[in-house]
């Protein structure tokens, strides 16, 4: 990646942090970062309750098929849990099996109810 992407990223998810705008967890393998999960909250005036988005999942190409990303959702799960959330919600792409398959024993539910819009604004 080249530094001025990193440079931003770096910016993007400092704010984040000092405006306690979401939680981050990573993991650590000899020293180096290889996975990290951001939560955002969302708040509902029907169930009067927060939830977490989980936005951003990432484990290292080389760090894959360790646990890593199984680490994460506990992570997340156990934060919700003590933040007394009604849920964590996410979204992955259609073709991204492997996500799928770590979301499904961890207990997510693909929504088959509500679909999905989004308005791009850039």
């Amino acid at each position: 990646m080249c530094n001025i992407v990193i440079n931003l990223l770096t910016k993007y998810i400092k704010e984040r942090l000092k405006n306690e705008e979401s939680v981050i967890f990573v993991v650590k393998n000899n020293q180096k970062y290889v996975g990290f999960t951001q939560l955002y909250p969302v708040f509902s005036s029907i169930s009067m309750k927060k939830s977490w988005i989980l936005n951003d999942m990432f484990v290292d190409l080389e760090a894959r098929k360790l646990g890593i990303g199984q680490v994460l959702l506990q992570k997340a799960r156990a934060y919700a849990l003590k933040t007394d959330a009604k849920s964590i919600v996410l979204e992955t792409a259609p073709d991204n099996f492997a996500a799928q398959k770590l979301y499904e024993k961890n207990g997510y539910i693909r929504d088959t109810q509500f679909y999905h819009y989004e308005l791009s604004l850039i």
